[in-house]
């Protein structure tokens, strides 16, 4: 089949969403419409379509806008949670394989990353070099002007800072086991947990650094979640889907309590689902009373969690 739908100006987008049912201003639709994509809004507007591609009754345009506007602030702050989280993660990774290792032995020595097989080490290597390459920080080019006559690579420590989290996390996938189960246990989760977290906080990333739709978006990646008799703080009154970005929620505040929890990027949360108060919260996975799960409480019990 050739695609032979033609390019429409935007009066001819805003006349289109009202022929088809949607309510609203079309001046109003007409300049939004010039700052934001058609085909962006139609990820937002798809859950109130018929079969027949006319909108179900009551639909307005600023139903639509708000949801959109929703997403973008919600995008923003799940960014922020991540980037403590990423640095974190790379702090962590770069103390433990350095002392156990030494600051070059990523580079030189592929036993130093045993979970990575001969053509992945060479692979994961060539990226991390590539990156670094890329790098226009004032301290890479200090270090290669200074020591660029001995060493290709950077020492872990200064890496680790130009890698993307998609490298971070080929990182700890191909360390020592014993490394993967230090840096979870910071985290206060099984390592195994801890490695679906990363990969799924790495899409998530990828998703809000391309700005696409988050809110009601059912994930690909699964995370898991710890058990209950290993760690009561994950107790909700009824299962909670791990399909959700509610769930990415939960693990982003979890890890924040750990790593900041002077942090106040709850309260944010609480005040987006305020300012946004017509927003299904069961479209994002959240459960019924979920503010009593002890993770979303003001905490001050988590000083027990450091033997897990």
């Amino acid at each position: 089949m050739i695609y032979i739908k033609p390019p429409l100006s935007f009066e001819k987008q805003a006349d289109l969403l009202l022929s088809r049912g949607m309510q609203g201003d079309r001046e109003i639709m007409i300049y939004r419409l010039q700052s934001v994509n058609y085909y962006r809004l139609s990820g937002y507007w798809y859950p109130y379509r018929n079969p027949d591609d006319s909108f179900k009754s009551g639909l307005t345009f600023d139903t639509v806008w708000n949801r959109y506007v929703f997403d973008r602030h919600l995008r923003i702050l799940i960014m922020d949670a991540i980037e403590r989280i990423e640095i974190a993660v790379r702090t962590q990774i770069a103390y433990h394989h350095a002392h156990r290792y030494g600051a070059f032995c990523y580079a030189d020595d592929p036993n130093s990353m045993p979970q990575l097989d001969t053509q992945k080490y060479s692979l994961f290597l060539q990226r991390v070099k590539d990156e670094i390459d890329r790098s226009r920080e004032t301290f890479v080019d200090h270090f290669y002007k200074k020591y660029g006559d001995s060493h290709t690579f950077l020492p872990i420590w200064m890496a680790t800072e130009v890698m993307t989290f998609g490298s971070v996390l080929s990182f700890f996938r191909g360390m020592d086991c014993t490394i993967q189960k230090d840096i979870s246990k910071f985290f206060g989760v099984p390592d195994a947990v801890f490695d679906s977290w990363l990969l799924t906080l790495n899409v998530i990333r990828n998703i809000c650094a391309h700005h696409g739709r988050l809110w009601n978006r059912e994930l690909g990646i699964k995370p898991k979640l710890p058990y209950l008799n290993k760690n009561p703080l994950w107790n909700f009154s009824k299962p909670v889907p791990n399909n959700r970005i509610f769930i990415v929620l939960t693990i982003c505040q979890y890890c924040l309590n750990r790593i900041a929890p002077q942090s106040h990027w709850s309260n944010r949360m609480f005040s987006l689902l305020k300012d946004f108060p017509n927003i299904p919260l069961v479209s994002m996975g959240f459960p019924k009373n979920w503010e009593q799960c002890p993770i979303w409480r003001n905490m001050k019990e988590m000083d027990y969690l450091a033997g897990i």
